[in-house]
């Protein structure tokens, strides 16, 4: 580590979840999974991961929960394209509800029965 780079050589990337530090072996083995089921999920546009200078895979912590969650359902006897689809609607879910939660509190309204 250098005065000039004081984060090394992550440059201060180790709490970025959106990162991509996980190459596509430690990804699968990160999972308990193959890496076939990674290509597959990136195919089913599932994630995309980034690519490295060298065209390799590159996996970030979001990315790996969102592959993790898939894999629960999966292995639980979901067709993997199912699969995909629950978990982007789940995330659209969330990020829904995460926007209502942010004008609720702007408006001032912490009971939503009340703008009805």
């Amino acid at each position: 580590m250098t005065a000039e780079s004081p984060a090394g050589p992550l440059g201060g990337h180790l709490d970025d979840d959106n990162f991509p530090a996980y190459t596509m072996g430690r990804a699968a083995d990160m999972l308990g999974t193959t890496q076939g089921f990674l290509r597959a999920i990136g195919e089913a546009r599932l994630i995309t991961p980034l690519r490295s200078a060298g065209g390799h895979r590159r996996y970030s912590r979001y990315q790996l929960r969102i592959a993790a969650r898939a894999r629960e359902l999966v292995d639980q006897g979901t067709p993997i394209e199912a699969a995909c689809r629950i978990v982007i609607l789940e995330d659209q879910l969330e990020e829904a509800q995460r926007m209502n939660a942010e004008y609720r509190r702007a408006t001032g309204s912490a009971n939503p029965s009340a703008a009805a």
